[in-house]
C-alpha cells in the first residue's frame, strides 16, 4: 500500500495533486490512498508519526498551520523517518536553496507556477523507484517483541479462528501478527493475494497448484488446502505467470 499524504491550504490544489496522483498511478496495479491536510495540524503530526506503508509526502510550504520545512525537519529528525519520500511544491522558489541546505533528503522543490503537473509525474517517478527497492519486509510488534520477518520467506498467511491476530507460516517457523487479514495485507506487496477470506498466499513461494485436489504446494514442499472457488482462476493465473 502506498500512501500519499497531501498538506495543501487551497482546496483547488488539492483537487489538482490527487488528479495528477490518480492519473500516475493508473499506470501501477498497487493499492494506494491519497490523504488531504489543509495544514500541519495535531492530525498530521498524528499520521506522520503513524507506521503505514509507503509513504509518499507533498507538502506546500507556507499553510496557516505551520511551514513544510518544518513539516520535513519533524518527520526526518524528530520521527526518525529517512524511508518516506517528501516533495515540496511552492510558489515561493526563493525557499528552494534553504531547504536543500537544510539536508532533508527531498525528492523535488517543485513550482507551483513552472509546469507543476509535469514535474510532479517526474517527482513521483523517482518515488515509486524507491518503492520497488524498500526494504522486502514485515515489521510489527507484538506482546512487547519487535519482528522483522523477509517477505520472500513467507509461505502464506492465515486468520486464526475467534482471535484478533493472523498466523505467519515461513519457510521455516510460524509467528503470530496482530490484527485483521485485510490489514496485514495492507502491509504486504503485489506478490501476496488472498487465497480465500481467511488466508494470504506469496504467489512466489508456489511450487505447484492442483486443480482437482485444490491443494497448493510451496517450494519447501508444505501443502494448504485453502483456496476458495472464486479464487481458484486468479491462483492458477498467478502461478502460470500471466498476472
Amino acid at each position: 500500500m502506498i500512501n500519499f499524504i497531501i498538506c495543501e491550504d487551497e482546496s483547488i490544489l488539492c483537487d489538482k495533486y490527487k488528479h495528477e496522483i490518480d492519473k500516475f498511478m493508473m499506470q501501477y496495479d498497487i493499492d494506494y490512498k491519497c490523504h488531504i491536510y489543509k495544514g500541519y495540524t495535531e492530525s498530521w503530526k498524528e499520521y506522520a508519526q503513524k507506521e503505514d506503508g509507503f509513504k509518499i509526502y507533498i507538502l506546500d510550504i507556507k499553510t496557516e498551520n505551520g511551514s513544510g520545512l518544518d513539516a520535513a525537519r519533524l518527520i526526518r529528525e524528530e520521527y526518525d523517518d529517512w524511508v518516506s519520500m517528501i516533495i515540496i511544491i511552492t510558489a515561493y522558489s526563493q525557499y528552494k536553496y534553504d531547504a536543500l541546505g537544510k539536508r532533508l533528503m527531498l525528492v523535488d522543490f517543485i513550482n507551483k507556477l513552472d509546469n507543476c503537473s509535469e514535474n510532479l509525474h517526474k517527482a513521483l517517478s523517482i518515488c515509486m523507484k524507491n518503492y520497488d527497492k524498500r526494504p522486502k519486509t514485515l515489521r510489527y510488534v507484538y506482546k512487547n517483541i519487535a519482528y522483522n520477518i523477509a517477505l520472500g520467506q513467507i509461505n502464506y498467511i492465515e486468520k486464526e479462528l475467534d482471535m484478533k491476530r493472523c498466523i505467519i507460516k515461513t519457510t521455516s517457523d510460524e509467528f503470530y501478527i496482530p490484527g485483521s487479514l485485510n490489514n496485514v495485507m495492507k502491509k504486504l506487496d503485489n506478490r501476496f493475494i488472498k487465497c480465500s477470506r481467511s488466508t494470504i498466499v506469496n504467489t512466489e513461494r508456489i511450487e505447484s497448484y492442483n486443480i482437482k485436489t485444490n491443494v497448493i504446494t510451496f517450494k519447501d514442499k508444505e501443502t494448504l488446502d485453502a483456496v476458495s472457488r472464486d479464487k481458484r482462476k486468479e491462483v492458477i493465473n498467478h502461478v502460470r505467470g500471466i498476472c
